[in-house]
């Protein structure tokens, strides 16, 4: 089912950067979205980032640049993303991006939201390229990233086992800012 893109209504939904105060509320997202979809790494209950994790990532402690934008709707996280540089000198040029939107509000410009504000943050950083990874079933994600100019990169061939027992690929996306 192909989910119908809308503009994105600010009266509706609200995007800020997150702050420690969000670090139980996007520990249940999280979780939530797990249990929604497969299009994330994780089985549900894999991985889990509890509010503790969360806090420590949103203390800002790290030397690397890292932003989580959060989307609220009548005062609950709906959506978040989450971009994280690298604190090798050899990546220090490029972040990793991921994205996600409870199931309930797809196709209400959320992610492209999400994106356009990350996109302008980085621009305004040393980031030269955005790279993330995405399941090749996934393909409202992939035209949103297309559309914001992301190109495949690479496949990871049979990557992924899903709960219907079969292998999908992992689609490597890039975006170069230089």
């Amino acid at each position: 089912m192909q989910t119908t893109h809308r503009p994105f209504d600010a009266d509706t939904y609200h995007v800020r950067c997150a702050t420690v105060s969000d670090a139980a509320e996007l520990a249940r997202l999280r979780v939530q979205l797990d249990a929604e979809t497969e299009h994330f790494d994780r089985f549900p209950g894999e991985a889990v980032l509890d509010e503790e994790a969360f806090r420590t990532i949103l203390t800002g402690s790290s030397t690397v640049p890292d932003r989580i934008l959060v989307v609220e709707r009548s005062g609950q996280l709906v959506a978040y993303s989450r971009c994280t540089g690298f604190s090798l000198r050899r990546f220090a040029h490029k972040a990793e991006f991921g994205i996600g939107v409870q199931k309930d509000h797809w196709g209400q410009g959320i992610g492209n939201q999400l994106l356009t504000q990350t996109i302008d943050w980085v621009k305004t950083s040393e980031i030269k390229k955005i790279q993330l990874s995405v399941i090749e079933t996934n393909h409202g994600a992939i035209r949103l990233y297309q559309r914001h100019g992301f190109q495949e990169e690479g496949r990871l061939r049979h990557d992924r086992l899903l709960q219907d027992g079969c292998y999908y690929d992992t689609v490597l996306m890039g975006l170069q800012l230089i």
